[in-house]
């Protein structure tokens, strides 16, 4: 792991982070200016930089200006006395990560440091190799619709509603509208709201002051002024408590909120783009949902189409995340039989785009050859299409049948083939439990009287069930 650059021109202050670190197993480079780390800026990138602001030289906030251009998605820590807060607020609208008063708490700090590096080691998770590829890919005419609204939306500054099932890509369209339009030079935040706990949701969103609650132990900026300047994804927005969703609307409404515990209005210049996979409008109607924030959200509305509405791009990405998981775990690209990819272009996949590339992943890693047939994909993958084969196969017969029977000028088809039906499901219920009609009532869901009417109407043969 790369290490953590402490810049602090103040020696007793690098001196308490390194043994800190040490303690903590984390390797670190001190330097006491800004300028001794920005020569070796250019050669090397850390895992997380830590700087104080006021520096003999070159200031925190120049070398938070560089390090930025150089490495948009590094962390930068900007440590500063109180007096320096003007300087803070610099530091946050330069992109800062976060800032560290001082005196500061060590334990505080380490933590903070710590959080910093896995937001740093989830932003390199995706290779540098991956980089110049497409953003989204897709070939399909549903896929060029939202292409096309991406590029009319990207000098717009208007909130938009993404919606779609799981797995579609949303999250990956709000970075594409985030990254095309005036704001990609500030951040792009997002967050899960349905993932996060309802009590640390409020606090996760607009922060909180120090003492706010137990366990705020220092102030915490939230996700809006993280984003001030950029973009606020919030994902899954169906599923955000009414009573933070009547605090969304405020924002959304006067551009202004309070930090938990706080009583200061803040300011946010946030562009929101929300998702969801639920019917919002049922929601509404539900009185699950803000009617109100329901329109302040649905300005503009981006439909993103399922898989299954998207076939023919299944190669595609097939291909792409075949050749992503291969660079990723160092190893030959698998490759997949033409009977394989149709078999798999054939499969309604309801975990979407996401279900694919997990299965990309899984044959990467467990398929037994370069060249995948049908036999090597998930076993449960090829029991639920045999399921679904078996199902379609007998609905096909029965509009065979159907055509058959209207095409000879037939007409009474439900009085003709409907008995022929039911007679088909009492018999085959009735093998199933060895002629007992109450057991076979129960599984056709029909009370046991109507199972004995139906068996004389339709001339069963008596003997086949018993009342026991």
């Amino acid at each position: 792991m790369k290490p953590v650059w402490i810049i602090d021109d103040d020696r007793s202050i690098r001196w308490v982070l390194e043994k800190a670190l040490t303690r903590e197993n984390i390797a670190f480079k001190t330097f006491a200016s800004a300028d001794e780390a920005l020569g070796l800026l250019a050669q090397e990138a850390p895992q997380v930089i830590v700087s104080d602001i006021r520096m003999p030289g070159e200031s925190g906030l120049e070398l938070l200006q560089q390090a930025k251009q150089r490495y948009p998605h590094l962390p930068v820590i900007i440590m500063t006395a109180y007096s320096d807060l003007e300087s803070a607020v610099a530091a946050f609208q330069g992109g800062a990560y976060e800032y560290l008063p001082k005196p500061f708490d060590v334990d505080h700090a380490v933590e903070l440091i710590r959080r910093a590096m896995e937001e740093s080691l989830r932003r390199n998770e995706i290779p540098e190799s991956l980089e110049n590829e497409p953003e989204i890919l897709g070939q399909a005419s549903a896929m060029q619709e939202v292409f096309r609204a991406i590029g009319r939306l990207s000098q717009s500054q208007a909130t938009v509603m993404i919606t779609g099932e799981s797995g579609t890509g949303k999250e990956l369209v709000a970075r594409a509208l985030h990254r095309h339009s005036p704001r990609s030079a500030k951040p792009f935040i997002a967050i899960n709201t349905a993932a996060i706990p309802k009590d640390l949701l409020e606090s996760e969103l607009f922060g909180h002051e120090r003492g706010a609650f137990t366990g705020a132990q220092s102030m915490r900026r939230g996700r809006f002024e993280q984003a001030d300047g950029g973009t606020l994804f919030l994902d899954e927005i169906g599923d955000m408590p009414p009573d933070l969703q009547t605090r969304l609307l405020r924002v959304l409404s006067d551009g202004q909120f309070y930090r938990v515990g706080g009583h200061q209005p803040i300011k946010a210049n946030v562009r929101v783009i929300a998702a969801t996979h639920q019917d919002l409008e049922v929601r509404v109607k539900q009185g699950l949902f803000r009617e109100d924030l329901f329109h302040r959200l649905n300005v503009i509305r981006l439909r993103l189409p399922p898989l299954r509405e998207r076939r023919d791009d299944i190669p595609l990405l097939v291909r792409h995340f075949l050749a992503k998981s291969a660079r990723e775990l160092g190893v030959e690209p698998k490759r997949l039989s033409e009977a394989a990819l149709k078999f798999l272009s054939a499969q309604d996949l309801p975990g979407n785009v996401r279900q694919l590339e997990n299965l990309c992943h899984w044959l990467t890693v467990m398929a037994p050859g370069v060249n995948v047939e049908i036999k090597d994909l998930p076993q449960e993958l090829r029991f639920e299409s045999a399921a679904t084969t078996a199902e379609q196969n007998w609905v096909s017969a029965l509009e065979k049948e159907v055509a058959n029977a209207l095409n000879r000028g037939e007409s009474g088809l439900v009085d003709v083939l409907g008995p022929q039906f039911e007679k088909a499901l009492i018999m085959r219920a009735l093998a199933h439990t060895g002629g007992r009609r109450i057991e076979a009532a129960q599984l056709l869901g029909l009370g046991r009287n109507t199972l004995t009417r139906k068996i004389q109407e339709l001339g069963i043969d008596a003997s086949k069930g018993r009342d026991d």
